[in-house]
C-alpha cells in the first residue's frame, strides 16, 4: 500500500511540473494534486474495507473487539437510623443496642438513644436531612416506640419523609402513624401491660403498613421482644435495601394485620397486595404457588383454606418491598 501511495504522489508531482512547464495555470496544478490525493484516499479506504472484510491482514493487528458492558455497581447502603430504648433502657432495652451495632456493620449510620431526649434528636435529624437528604429510619422499643412516632410527627411538620418506622411493643399511649411515613411495622404483644400498643395508621395513610401481634408466642415477653435475632436480621436487610427500593410499587398497597400463630416464624412482610384468582384456585394452592404460609392467607382473607375460588375473585397476599433490579423484585401479581 505504501508503494502505491508513493507512486501516486510522484505522478501528481510530475503532472504538476509538466503543466507548469507547458504554461499551465496554478489552478490546473492544484487540480492535478487534488486528483492524485483523492486516488490515495480511495485506495486507502479500499484497503481498510478489505482488512475489515477478512478480519485481519498479514502483519497487521486484528481490530479491537468491543468490550462487553460491565454490570452496574452494587447499590451502596445509605441512610440514618435513630434507635430509642424504653424506660430503664440500659437494663431492659439492650436489644436496641445490639440492633444498632448490626445496622452499623451493614454500612448504615446508626445511633441509639434514650427516649427522654427524643425531641432533641429529632431537631438534629432535621438539620442532618437538610444538609444531606438520606433515608431516615426510626426504631423504638416500649416508650422508645412512642418516641419514634412522635419523632415522625415532628418531621412531618417540616415536610420531611420517613422511609421506615418500626415500633417494638410500644406504649399504649402512642400516637397513630403519620402520613409522612413510607413504611411502618409494629411488632407487639397485645396482652402486655408495659407495651401492647396496637398502633393504627392515621386516616388517609398512603404508605405500607404491617402489624404483628405475638400474643400467642409464650416465649416472648416485653423485655425479650426487642432481642430476637431473626427479627433483627430481617430489619437490617430492609434497611440496607431502602436506598434502592421505591416506596410506590406496582399494585394496590393494602394494610396487613396479623396475630402470628404459636410456633410460626415471624416474617416481616411490608404490606399486602391484591391478585385475581383463577377458577379452581384455593388459598391452599395460592400459598404453595407464592411460597407463603397458609395462615398468612387465611387470616387476611377470612375464608376456608380449601374453598374453591371463582375466576377473578380478589385475594390479598402479603409481599416484601425489594429493589427493582433485584432477582426477587418482580411484582408478586405477575408471577402467575
Amino acid at each position: 500500500m505504501k508503494t502505491r501511495q508513493i507512486c501516486s504522489w510522484r505522478l501528481a508531482a510530475f503532472l504538476t511540473t509538466a503543466m507548469l512547464a507547458l504554461g499551465g495555470t496554478t489552478h490546473l496544478a492544484v487540480a492535478g494534486a487534488i486528483v492524485a490525493t483523492k486516488q490515495i484516499t480511495a485506495q486507502a479506504s479500499d484497503n481498510r474495507a478489505a482488512v475489515q472484510a477478512k478480519g485481519s491482514a498479514p502483519g497487521m493487528r486484528p481490530a479491537a473487539t468491543p468490550r462487553a458492558a460491565e454490570p452496574p455497581p452494587p447499590v451502596v447502603p445509605r441512610g440514618r437510623a435513630y434507635l430509642f430504648r424504653g424506660a430503664l433502657g440500659p437494663i431492659f432495652s439492650r436489644g436496641m443496642d445490639r440492633l444498632t451495632e448490626k445496622i452499623q456493620q451493614a454500612g448504615i449510620t446508626a445511633d441509639v438513644y434514650e427516649f427522654t431526649i427524643c425531641s432533641l434528636i429529632a431537631s438534629t435529624a432535621i438539620d442532618d436531612y437538610r444538609r444531606d437528604p438520606a433515608p431516615i429510619i426510626l426504631i423504638g422499643h416500649s416508650m422508645g416506640g412512642r418516641c419514634a412516632l412522635l419523632f415522625s410527627e415532628t418531621l412531618q411538620a417540616e415536610g420531611i419523609p420517613v422511609s421506615l418506622v418500626v415500633t417494638i411493643d410500644p406504649a399504649h399511649m402512642s400516637p397513630s402513624v403519620p402520613l409522612n411515613v413510607e413504611r411502618f411495622i409494629n411488632i407487639f404483644l397485645s396482652k402486655d401491660v408495659l407495651g401492647g400498643g396496637d398502633i393504627k395508621p392515621a386516616p388517609g395513610f398512603p404508605g405500607h403498613y404491617a402489624s404483628y401481634d405475638l400474643a400467642e408466642h409464650d416465649e416472648v415477653s416485653h423485655i425479650t421482644i426487642d432481642k430476637m435475632d431473626a427479627v433483627h436480621q430481617q430489619l437490617v436487610a430492609k434497611i440496607v435495601q431502602l436506598a434502592a427500593t421505591p416506596a410506590k410499587v406496582e399494585g394496590e398497597t393494602l394494610p396487613l394485620r396479623y396475630v402470628v400463630p404459636p410456633k410460626e416464624q415471624i416474617e416481616l412482610w411490608d404490606s399486602g397486595t391484591a391478585i385475581a384468582a383463577r377458577a379452581g384456585d384455593t388459598l391452599q394452592t395460592l400459598a404453595s404457588q407464592y411460597g407463603l404460609p397458609l395462615w398468612s392467607l387465611t387470616q387476611i382473607n377470612q375464608m376456608p383454606d380449601t374453598a374453591p375460588l371463582a375466576a377473578g375473585q380478589r385475594v390479598i397476599i402479603p409481599r416484601h418491598l425489594v429493589p427493582p433490579l433485584s432477582a426477587v423484585s418482580e411484582p408478586i401479581s405477575s408471577r402467575r
